[in-house]
Formats: C-alpha cells, sequence, structure tokens
C-alpha cells in the first residue's frame, strides 16, 4: 500500500509538471495583450441609424458582414457619441474630449464646418490618437472622409489636414461628402445661397430701374454712375445665383492624397473602388505590423452614392441600396485581411459618427436613416436617436465571442483604449474624458467607469446621463430640447436638422427625468409623483454637471463664423483659381 501511494504521489507530481509547462506555452488573452500590440482597424460610416443595422434588431436590412463583425466579438448596445453631428463628433472620437474643449462647436448655429475653404478644423494643440500611435511605431492611416479642417493662413499650409495630426497616410476627402456635391434638392447651403443671391440681385435690380427712372424723369438729381454700379452688380449677383451650385462641387467635392489633389471634382461612381483599393494597398504595405487604419466611410451620407450593382436591390430604396453597399465594402476590407494573414492580429471597431437623419426626406421617401427605438436622431443634442450608435469590437483569441454589454460607453473611449493597447500614455497635461473599454471588453470589470456622461448641442448642454451602478439604473436628464416641427412630429421637418438654441428650444424647469433602465425610448417622462428619488436624481445630477463645467477652460470656437465662412484664399485648388479642374489619377500608388 505504501508503494501505490508513493507511487500514486509521484505521478500526481509530474502531471501537474506537465500540466503547469502545457500552460506556460499557450498565453492568457491577457498574456497576449501584455506582450503583443494588435493591429488596428477602425471602420466608422457617416449617418447610419443605429436601427439599419442587422445586429441591432433591423430584419429587412442586409448587413452580413457587419452582423458577422458581431457574432465573432463584443457588441455595446449603449455606445454614445460625443455630439450629434459629424465635424464635433469626429473631433471628440480622434481626440477623447468632448468637443466643447477644443472649440470644435458653434455658439450661432454653424453646426459643422461649412466649406473646405474655412480657416476652422482641428486645433493643432490638440493630441489625436493618430499621434501618440505614430510616436510608439505604428503606420497610421486615414482613409475616407476627414471634416474637421484644412487651411489656417494659405490654400496650402494645410495646418488641420490629417497629417499634421498624426496620420502618415491620408487618401479622401478634407471635406464631406454632401447632397449639394450631386446638385440634389436636399441641399447643404447651395439652395440657401441661391434665395440669398436673388433677394440682393432683386433689391439691387429695383434700385438700378429706380435710378434711372429718377434719372431720366429727372425727379432724382443723380449722376449716371451709382446707376451703372448698381446695375453692374446686379447682373453679378444674378450670374452668382446661377454658378454658385457649381462653385460648391468645385471648392468641396474632391479627392485628396496626401496634400495633393487627385481629383477636382469628384467622379462619384468611381469614388467607392478607390477607396477599396485604398484600402488594400495600405493593408498590404504594411501587413507585417503594426498599424493603425481609420477607414472613414462616405456612406451613408446623402447623396447616397451608389453603384450600379446595388441599385434597387433593397427594401428601402435608395437608402437601404447605400447601406448595404456599405457592408458589402466591410466585407471586402474583412476578406482583405484574410488574405493577408492579419485576422487575428487586428482589432477591428465599427461604428458611426451620430444617429441616422429624420429630416432627409422628400415627398414620402425618406433618405436618411433608422434610428431603432430611440427618440430623435441626428442633429438632436440630448435625444438618444441622434447620439446612441452602433460599437462592436472583434479580436480573435482576445475578445470573447458573441458578448454583449450594456453598459453606458463613449466614442471618445476609443482614445485611451487603442492609446494603451499600442503601449502608449494617455496624455496628463489636458482632461481626457474616454476610459479604457479593454477591461469591460474582456469581461475582467463588470461596469463601466463612466458614472456620468454630458450631451452638448453646439456649446450648449442640452442633457446628461447617470450611471447608478449599485442600482443597476441609467438616469437620463434633459435640461433643453427641440420643439419638433410640425407638432407632434417627431422631428424638425423643414430644417436642415434641429436647432440648439433659440425660440425653436425649450428650456425645462424642473428638467425632464427619464429610467433608460426601463425606458430607453424615453417616453415615459418621470414626475416627483410617480419617481419617489426624482430630488436626489436631480441634485445628484446637476452637481455632476456643475463639477464638469468647473474643468472647462475657455477655447476658441472653431466653427463660429470668423472660422467658418469661405475664404477665396484658402481654397484647395489644383489649378489656377478658379480653374480648380484636374483628374490626376486612376488608382492607388
Amino acid at each position: 500500500m505504501l508503494l501505490l501511494h508513493h507511487s500514486w504521489l509521484c505521478f500526481r507530481s509530474w502531471l501537474a509538471g506537465m500540466l503547469s509547462v502545457l500552460l506556460g506555452l499557450v498565453p492568457s488573452a491577457s498574456s497576449n495583450i501584455s506582450t503583443s500590440r494588435p493591429n488596428i482597424l477602425l471602420l466608422m460610416a457617416d449617418d447610419l441609424g443605429i436601427g439599419d443595422i442587422g445586429c441591432y434588431g433591423n430584419n429587412t436590412m442586409r448587413t452580413p458582414n457587419i452582423d458577422r463583425l458581431a457574432e465573432d466579438g463584443v457588441k455595446l448596445t449603449q455606445h454614445i457619441s460625443a455630439a450629434s453631428l459629424c465635424t464635433p463628433s469626429r473631433a471628440a472620437f480622434l481626440t477623447g474630449r468632448y468637443p466643447v474643449r477644443s472649440g470644435m462647436v458653434s455658439s450661432i448655429g454653424y453646426r459643422v464646418l461649412q466649406w473646405t475653404g474655412a480657416s476652422g478644423g482641428l486645433p493643432t494643440n490638440e493630441t489625436t490618437f493618430a499621434k501618440i500611435l505614430k510616436e510608439k511605431g505604428y503606420a497610421t492611416g486615414l482613409i475616407g472622409k476627414w471634416h474637421l479642417g484644412l487651411n489656417c493662413e494659405s490654400a496650402s499650409d494645410h495646418c488641420h489636414h490629417p497629417l499634421h495630426h498624426g496620420f502618415d497616410h491620408f487618401y479622401g476627402m478634407p471635406f464631406s461628402l454632401m447632397g449639394d456635391c450631386a446638385h440634389w434638392e436636399l441641399s447643404e447651403k447651395r439652395v440657401n445661397l441661391e434665395q440669398k443671391l436673388n433677394f440682393l440681385f432683386q433689391v439691387l435690380a429695383l434700385v438700378a430701374l429706380t435710378l434711372v427712372a429718377g434719372k431720366l424723369t429727372h425727379l432724382i438729381p443723380v449722376s449716371w454712375t451709382p446707376v451703372i454700379w448698381s446695375a453692374l452688380w446686379a447682373v453679378l449677383l444674378l450670374a452668382g445665383s446661377y454658378f454658385v451650385g457649381a462653385l460648391i462641387v468645385h471648392a468641396d467635392c474632391l479627392l485628396m492624397r496626401n496634400h495633393t489633389i487627385t481629383e477636382q471634382p469628384m467622379r462619384f461612381q468611381k469614388t467607392t473602388p478607390l477607396i477599396l483599393q485604398e484600402v488594400a494597398s495600405f493593408l498590404k504595405r504594411n501587413k507585417h505590423g503594426p498599424f493603425l487604419l481609420f477607414v472613414s466611410f462616405l456612406h451613408v451620407h446623402i447623396p447616397l452614392i451608389t453603384m450600379e450593382n446595388f441599385l434597387g436591390k433593397s427594401l428601402h430604396g435608395l437608402y437601404g441600396d447605400n447601406v448595404e453597399e456599405m457592408d458589402w465594402m466591410v466585407g471586402q476590407i474583412l476578406d482583405t485581411l484574410d488574405m493577408e494573414g492579419l485576422t487575428n492580429s487586428t482589432l477591428i471597431y465599427f461604428t458611426s459618427d451620430h444617429g441616422g437623419s429624420l429630416e432627409n426626406q422628400l415627398g414620402h421617401t425618406q433618405y436618411g436613416g433608422w434610428n431603432g427605438i430611440y427618440k430623435g436622431g441626428k442633429g438632436m443634442g440630448g435625444w438618444e436617436g441622434g447620439i446612441r450608435v452602433p460599437g462592436i469590437f472583434r479580436w480573435p483569441g482576445v475578445l470573447p465571442a458573441g458578448r454583449v454589454i450594456g453598459e453606458p460607453t463613449s466614442l471618445m473611449d476609443v482614445f485611451p483604449t487603442v492609446v494603451q493597447l499600442a503601449g502608449g500614455e494617455v496624455p496628463q497635461d489636458r482632461v481626457i474624458d474616454g476610459q479604457d473599454l479593454l477591461p469591460l471588453l474582456l469581461g475582467t470589470a463588470q461596469h463601466s467607469d463612466h458614472e456620468f456622461l454630458m450631451h452638448y448641442c453646439e456649446g450648449f448642454l442640452h442633457a446628461a446621463r447617470w450611471h447608478q451602478r449599485d442600482k443597476g439604473t441609467t438616469w437620463k436628464v434633459h435640461f433643453v430640447t427641440p420643439v419638433f416641427q410640425p407638432e407632434g412630429a417627431g422631428a424638425c421637418y423643414g430644417r436642415k436638422v434641429c436647432p440648439c438654441f433659440g425660440e425653436k428650444v425649450l428650456h425645462h424647469d424642473p428638467p425632464l427625468l427619464f429610467d433608460l433602465s426601463r425606458d430607453p425610448s424615453e417616453t415615459h417622462v418621470l414626475t416627483p409623483a410617480s419617481e419617489p428619488v426624482f430630488y436626489q436624481v436631480m441634485e445628484r445630477v446637476q452637481r455632476a454637471v456643475r463639477e464638469h463645467q468647473r474643468t472647462l477652460s475657455p477655447v476658441p470656437l472653431q466653427l463660429d463664423r470668423l472660422g467658418n465662412i469661405w475664404r477665396p484664399w484658402l481654397q484647395p485648388c489644383c489649378g489656377p483659381f478658379p480653374l480648380c479642374w484636374c483628374l490626376r489619377e486612376d488608382g492607388p500608388q
């Protein structure tokens, strides 16, 4: 018996030793993370609604490739953008900071950058995650939409250019795709400018005719000089109203490779293949890594440029065709990763810059996204439909497949997450509002590090949310909401977006309170009579708002009028101005 017992002890000791050796040969997910730096691929849609994707509940839109990312990775269901329009949201995404901190907001209704030839843009003293990853040895690229400014003092200083914000490589639009690029009836600025120029023409024409009549009848003692000048200006304004559409197309609808304009204006049916070729080229050039690639889709912003083989294929008209084409593009990018052997070494993130546009509507046809069960949409500072966006992470072998997280997270969280994965350090000389998502994604943390999130409309605080972790409750407080038009509608129809201030917003006293945990659609306003802790919640949220506001410092507002008007001397042009026309290449270099 003693011999048998001794033999069993020896066998058990040998088995334990062998297991420890074997386990030492197979690193855990946490040791993988601590010893390797993944490639990072960030995919951002433009104007996509959270309800447009199959994995977020849409069973009539075909998005198999995005759905596959969610099946193989982690899906966030309370993922929040820092703004409900593209320029401020993208500034917050790249810097990890509320856009009010960098001045990427307005106080006068100019919600986004209006022109490529404007002087506003992401300040040079802001630090993007691309800048930090470049310093850590990453190849960094941006392909697609920028819309964070270009020039400051001359047409070639490129002070706001992606290459001055940490990217090694840029191919895409320095501005944004717009309805005006295709002379759409849904116009961002062309129709408004035409109306203003026509009005001024009519005024000056009336002045000229009055002066002529007065001169000929001797009722107005005036020389012919003011008559001629007023008539000349009237003619110029009339000509301007006819040509302003062409000016916008040439001024804003262009493609650049690094600092060089390659297409002005763009050939839209070539754009999608060119972007996919560019992505494939970047991945192949940098497959030995590490790399950071930000693919900023032009989809699904109007005018919904869609290739012929996708037209008429969806159940949701042109908008649905464009969404399904974008999903196909995601699939092409994933196939390239597979072919280059990069799938397992690449962290992929998919999101949208904000919610879908409800006001993009002509007649009974909708050209904007669907925000699912969430109220409101693009341009609305506080309502969930404008700020709750898809959030999907995939990293095979590291992040658990099929995991769903309902904790509050933010697009700003990508900044500290990728910086720390790359072995960098989050800046200590400024406030960073994002939080590292990795513990939450891995499951080593049960709760988000966000206790409060603020929801701005331009520079005005419209709402705030409180994640009361110990109760498992997320409260939402609205201080200001837009007035929907017509009354009873769910959007500001007849306008491009809802306003942030003025007569068309409501200031609530007391503020509106919702329990998002039970009422994510924000349909049931809580009152002191219906909610026993109403006053405690209000006091705690308002105290958090005051604490947040004490961390803000005054900065120049990049989107206010002086930084957001067209200046001819800042206009990028590939020929002698105003002959801005060129076609310099047909594919990636």
